[in-house]
């Protein structure tokens, strides 16, 4: 049998905060997270202000509570930190609907064509596109490309 005591009540924020420090951590959560989580986070923000945040911290450790791509993105954007995403499950469905093999295939029937993609996809897509956009961004975008040009 186990000889050990242990802590009937865990102050979870205090432990959270504490080893935050320890190890130089910054919890970036997005909008949809429950309270619980935001409450413990250091910055709450769209999946594109999060991204910004993400570029500008100074940790060296990025816990990330939201989905796939955006855990994808901090690390594209922070190729020498460590990035964590607690949920490995965390998916989006807006991601999903564009599988990479799919798109690969795409552009390779359409090499022609320019290929301009949502912020909110996997690092696969984006690494097969000629352009990354954003909601605010896109249609600008659009409108530089020459009539014509598929």
């Amino acid at each position: 049998m186990l000889d050990f005591k242990v802590e009937e009540k865990i102050d979870f924020e205090t432990e959270i905060k504490k080893l935050k420090k320890e190890i130089n951590a910054v919890i970036l959560a997005h909008y949809y997270q429950e309270s619980e989580i935001q409450d413990i986070a250091d910055f709450v923000g769209d999946s594109l202000e999060l991204a910004k945040t993400a570029k500008k911290t100074s940790a060296d450790v990025i816990v990330f509570a939201g989905v796939h791509f955006m855990a994808e993105t901090a690390k594209i954007l922070n190729p020498h930190k460590l990035v964590l995403l607690p949920d490995l499950d965390a998916g989006c469905s807006l991601a999903d609907s564009c599988p990479a093999p799919l798109f690969k295939n795409f552009r390779e029937h359409h090499p022609d064509h320019i290929a301009i993609t949502y912020i909110n996809c996997t690092a696969a897509v984006k690494a097969l596109s000629d352009i990354i956009c954003t909601s605010s961004n896109a249609e600008s975008l659009i409108k530089q490309i020459p009539s014509g040009q598929p």
